[in-house]
């Protein structure tokens, strides 16, 4: 028997790209076992899962990157433009350092390899949605090689642009960052916003990544010091 939740408890919101059946049904219904999930969307193909990015946004985005009509990447790039409050997690087979840095580069916050268990799955999709960044060890250790070959000097061309250069926020993450300003809490900017609390942490880490900053003080200070406060 499926437990359930509190009423007036919103559920995460998961969707599904996955082409193999054996593994997309495992995750499926290790999603649909757990009372604090709900499954929104299934698609086997790139076609299918950028048609469904047309609907409703989900909280969590799970996509294989080896589909039979194309790469997940391009779903992954169409999701970070279509549900920008949805974070992605890549489910593959492929571990080498061209799909884990592309996948990233498109978007992707979390990146597990296949041999991770349904059960195990779900716990990274809670973490995804609270802001966490899940990462298989052997894909942590591609990336951090990937930062040791990196030169230590960039050119001059790929300089970092000027201190006082604005950052830029979406409307949405303004309208978020103006709520954090006013000392309104994540769970009451989400009943104004008529979002659920997730989805608002996700926007708060985007600013403070945008912002460069650790905490909700900073983020006050730096925004109000680059003029993005009405």
């Amino acid at each position: 028997m499926t437990p359930t939740l509190p009423q007036d408890t919103r559920r995460i919101h998961v969707a599904i790209v996955e082409d193999d059946p054996d593994f997309g049904s495992a995750l499926s219904l290790a999603v649909q076992a757990c009372a604090d999930l709900l499954l929104t969307g299934r698609a086997a193909t790139q076609a299918e899962g950028l048609a469904m990015l047309s609907g409703p946004p989900a909280d969590v985005l799970l996509v294989d990157l080896g589909l039979p009509d194309g790469s997940g990447i391009e779903v992954i790039r169409a999701a970070a433009r279509l549900w920008p409050s949805c974070s992605t997690m890549v489910s593959t087979n492929f571990g080498d350092e061209t799909h884990v840095m592309r996948s990233i580069e498109a978007g992707a916050a979390g990146y597990l390899l296949k041999d991770s268990s349904p059960a195990r799955m779900s716990d990274e999709i809670r973490s995804l949605a609270n802001g966490g960044s899940p990462i298989s060890p052997i894909i942590a250790r591609q990336v951090l090689a990937r930062f040791r070959h990196m030169p230590t000097e960039a050119p001059a061309s790929a300089a970092t642009p000027p201190a006082d250069a604005p950052t830029l926020l979406s409307q949405r993450e303004k309208e978020v960052l103006d709520y954090i300003t006013k000392g309104f809490s994540v769970h009451e900017i989400a009943g104004l916003m008529q979002l659920s609390h997730f989805t608002i942490r996700t926007f708060v880490r985007r600013i403070y990544s945008k912002l460069k900053v650790n905490s909700k003080a900073e983020a006050i200070y730096e925004a109000r010091t680059q003029g993005l406060l009405s």
